[in-house]
């Protein structure tokens, strides 16, 4: 038995050094052939323990299978280092001289850019920013602008309700009538803000969007000052070679009312998806304003005239920056907004 058990501690030793020196999986399955074949010297051990007493060969078997499981321990722990370390090999190594990945410096929103632009042109005329709530009645968004509560606008179909006799405003004509009850003439205000319709998502419309609203009110205002405004700030906004249109419509606020368009910078006039393959994009609904919403805010329509308009600062980015899919300002891809971050 003492025999036995110094050659097994003597196999035992020998084999975890060659085991543990192993440097490939060849060594590694030579040691393994060396040390638990069936030539191995451990397998010689084994067969060794019929020879020795009967009450000796229990506790020889058990401390020769614990030799054998320490040698399987040993292959599997050192084969997984030597994968590893062939991974490792494998892998390309770092380069600190190459150039650090650029990170996004984050940029205004296009829609923000053009707002602030067509509110600075206005104010090079004298117009100021007013705001007003995006939750409003029916009252203001509706009846105080001459629009009856009959009039296809006002139906769940175009316009979100809310409960109380709350809806999300339609346009940011509101504002017009907030700001007149309150302020006497003259007024020239602009009004960004966002507005709310059951409109499709498509390449030219959506349903929440930003609108500029506009409105002057003084004495003795006509409409060839409202022209002569509108041309102002197209040129100033979009070049002098730019062409604007005026084309008779109606708004219940406004009489007489135009819809206003631009020449289509997009395709130069070819026609796109964008101006629906007219070659004009319209960018606002206006005219006079309508002696009933006067009346409806306390002001003497025999004394006062002015004009207002509406405006959709994402078509008219579409414009500006050539986007051909009103949809590429809500999607907030990386990608296309990184190209108005600053130099």
């Amino acid at each position: 038995m003492a025999d036995f058990l110094t050659n097994l501690r003597e196999v035992e030793e020998e084999g975890a050094e060659v085991i543990g020196s192993a440097a490939t999986l060849d060594d590694l399955e030579n040691a393994r052939i060396e040390y638990l074949g069936r030539k191995a010297r451990l397998t010689q051990l084994l067969r060794q323990l019929p020879e020795l007493p009967v009450e000796e060969r229990p506790s020889a078997g058990a401390e020769a299978n614990t030799v054998k499981r320490r040698f399987q321990d040993l292959l599997e722990s050192r084969s997984a280092e030597i994968r590893a370390q062939s991974r490792a090999r494998e892998a390309p190594e770092f380069d600190p001289t190459l150039p650090a990945r650029a990170r996004w410096r984050g940029a205004r929103h296009p829609c923000t850019l053009v707002i602030n632009e067509i509110c600075e042109i206005f104010r090079e005329i004298g117009f100021v920013r007013a705001r007003g709530p995006e939750v409003e009645t029916p009252d203001y968004n509706f009846i105080k602008l001459n629009t009856p509560l009959d009039h296809p606008a006002t139906d769940e179909h175009d316009t979100f309700y809310l409960p109380g006799g709350l809806l999300l405003r339609t346009h940011t004509s509101p504002v017009q009538a907030r700001v007149m009850e309150k302020t006497e003439p003259p007024i020239r205000i602009v009004v960004p803000g966002m507005c709310y319709r059951r409109d499709p998502f498509d390449a030219s419309h959506a349903p929440a969007f930003e609108q500029i609203e506009g409105l002057a009110v003084d004495e003795g205002i006509t409409f060839v000052d409202f022209k002569a405004t509108i041309n102002y700030f197209v040129h100033r906004f979009f070049g002098a070679d730019a062409s604007t249109r005026f084309r008779p419509s109606f708004f219940p606020f406004t009489e007489p009312s135009a819809e206003i368009d631009v020449s289509c910078l997009l395709c130069g006039g070819d026609g796109c998806s964008a101006c629906k393959g007219t070659g004009w994009l319209e960018i606002m609904g206006a005219g006079m304003v309508d002696p009933a919403v006067f009346e409806n805010v306390g002001y003497d329509p025999e004394r006062y005239t002015g004009f207002a308009f509406g405006m959709g600062p994402a078509r008219i980015a579409m414009l500006r920056y050539r986007v051909p899919d009103i949809r590429l300002f809500y999607e907030g891809d990386v990608r296309f907004l990184e190209q108005f971050a600053p130099a």
